[in-house]
């Protein structure tokens, strides 16, 4: 597995937010919505996880990990991208597959991390994730257009470790 870019804290030290919270934040069917429309234009898989807590784990490192867990190592033409957020550390991690990584390059992940980062500022998570969703589909639609015979390999849904 290729790419990714970590954002900052987004809280001001010793101030956490329970994981719950944001996913009450987070328009559900937005980002789904989102993920979609992405995943309409293109051969590539798009997915989001919500973790409690990264607490003493390396982020990116937790992320590549839990990227393989739910399968996005296993599409087609290995053009799998995950946002990875941890809810109490208010940190996240976007992570690209070696497919569309080869295509894009470091640069384009730290633009969506930039991006995405600036919504979460401001406590904007649904804008932010649809945002950079569709950053991440125009990206994946240039480089590995859908074809008649493409299907939707993984679901859409945003997956979530255990809620608080």
């Amino acid at each position: 597995m290729e790419a990714g870019s970590a954002a900052a804290e987004q809280r001001e030290a010793g101030e956490t937010m329970k994981h719950r919270e944001l996913i009450d934040r987070i328009d559900e069917q937005a980002v789904i919505d989102a993920i979609g429309r992405a995943e309409k234009a293109c051969s590539g898989e798009v997915r989001v996880h919500i973790e409690r807590s990264a607490r003493g784990r390396d982020l990116r490192a937790f992320g590549e990990r839990t990227f393989e867990r739910i399968g996005m190592t296993k599409t087609r033409d290995r053009t799998g991208v995950l946002i990875f957020i941890c809810a109490e550390q208010q940190q996240f991690v976007v992570l690209g597959d070696r497919g569309i990584h080869e295509r894009v390059g470091d640069e384009f992940w730290q633009s969506v991390a930039a991006h995405l980062e600036e919504h979460f500022k401001t406590g904007d998570f649904t804008r932010g994730l649809v945002n950079a969703i569709d950053e991440i589909g125009e990206q994946l639609s240039r480089h590995f257009p859908r074809e008649r015979t493409d299907r939707n390999e993984l679901t859409d849904a945003i997956s979530k470790s255990d809620l608080d």
